[in-house]
């Protein structure tokens, strides 16, 4: 079904070049067939998805709510209105110790969009990017999309998903023009510590043609004694090469609401600015409004999400672990499991598909996320729904 929906896209000459490059994103191309199965009257158990199943905070739904009311429905500043940026400004201060001015901050519709529209006017053909893998899928299909070239550096289980600066600096070349680097990251749940920030920063600093780039999407998602850190926090000298990007969606539950942002040098936060206002113009108003009392009202209910993601997690992780040929680290962040299928299976595509058309669990393949031999599963559901997907997969398995 998958392999099919998209198939036209690839011969049809009314189109051009640029999208004919691109794949199409497998997270959302396995999240709509599993819609459409449940619609269809199938038992299916979703675990493709990477969105909190958790409501928005009430707060956050009343303040759109206000914003509504008092007229918040029209034009406003391309790039956020000025009470986000000052919310976002006290955010990146209290929570990563990050000096910036409303000119250094952008507001997008989204995470993504933050991203793209920074590669968009800085990427072109000649341009490299470097991407560690596994990665989000839709990071190379960006650079491409640019005009660049993606540099796919795998990263393998040995060094927790995670780049060396032996592989980044291996890696380095006249045309390099940005690093990517997510931490916690989707599909896998690594993250870098602080000091493995700053050994990566080492070799940055030899190439200062270099941008950095931070997507720092699920910052609040982390458990343990694991501590979050970000490029721009303990190289303080990189600052002005990095854009550290975030957005509302994860940690929030506000996938729906399409808000992200990002801090950055004065002139890479001008381009976007520029580019926006010839293509999406501005963020829905009433969701920046909802943004604003996100990052500055009570942050404490992420402790009990925090909790529940680690409970989910441990569960998940012990339940694939005990399954014959499977195998899966435990991620310090995010709400995913990367577990490794590569002994009862040489194709993981077929084996997700396969999965799903036969027992209703939507997961994704691994080389979806330059990363074959494994799948990604999420554990943003309830307990039960876990535990009836592991099941469901472990028969699958026998």
């Amino acid at each position: 079904m998958m392999r099919r929906a998209y198939a036209h896209l690839m011969t049809d000459t009314r189109l051009s070049n640029r999208i004919t490059r691109i794949g199409t994103s497998a997270t959302m191309a396995i999240t709509q067939t599993a819609r459409e199965m449940r619609a269809a009257g199938r038992d299916v158990i979703s675990l493709s998805a990477g969105e909190p199943d958790f409501e928005t905070p009430e707060p956050i739904r009343l303040a759109a709510t206000e914003a509504m009311n008092s007229g918040e429905t029209r034009y406003t500043a391309v790039d956020g209105i000025p009470a986000l940026k000052d919310a976002i400004i006290q955010k990146f201060r209290r929570d990563n110790d990050l000096t910036y001015t409303a000119a250094q901050v952008n507001v997008s519709p989204g995470g993504k969009a933050v991203i793209f529209n920074a590669l968009a006017v800085t990427v072109g053909p000649g341009d490299d990017v470097i991407i560690p893998a596994p990665c989000w899928v839709s990071y190379p299909d960006m650079v491409k999309l640019c005009g660049g070239t993606p540099i796919i550096v795998p990263c393998g289980a040995a060094t927790g998903f995670k780049i060396t600066p032996e592989a980044l600096s291996a890696a380095m070349t006249p045309r390099t023009k940005w690093v990517m680097l997510n931490s916690p990251s989707n599909p896998t749940g690594a993250a870098y510590s602080a000091d493995e920030l700053r050994a990566l920063a080492d070799v940055l600093r030899a190439h200062p043609q270099v941008l950095i780039l931070c997507d720092d999407i699920y910052e609040h998602l982390v458990y343990g004694e694991f501590t979050f850190a970000t490029m721009a926090q303990v190289a303080p000298d990189l600052f002005d090469r990095t854009l550290t990007m975030n957005g509302v969606s994860k940690a929030y539950a506000m996938t729906g609401w399409r808000i992200g942002y990002g801090g950055g040098p004065d002139w890479l936060i001008a381009a976007m600015r520029k580019y926006m206002g010839q293509t999406t113009s501005n963020p829905a108003s009433v969701s920046q409004w909802a943004a604003v009392a996100a990052l500055n009202g009570d942050q404490s209910f992420l402790n009990g999400w925090r909790e529940t993601y680690a409970a989910r997690r441990d569960r998940v992780v012990d339940r694939l672990n005990a399954m014959p040929g499977v195998s899966c680290l435990l991620p310090p962040g995010a709400f995913y499991a990367f577990a490794d299928i590569s002994d009862v299976s040489d194709d993981d595509a077929g084996f997700a598909l396969k999965l799903l058309e036969e027992t209703g669990v939507a997961t994704v393949p691994g080389s979806a996320f330059y990363a074959s031999g494994h799948i990604r599963l999420s554990y943003a559901a309830a307990m039960p729904d876990l535990e009836a997907a592991m099941d469901r997969l472990d028969n699958f398995l026998i």
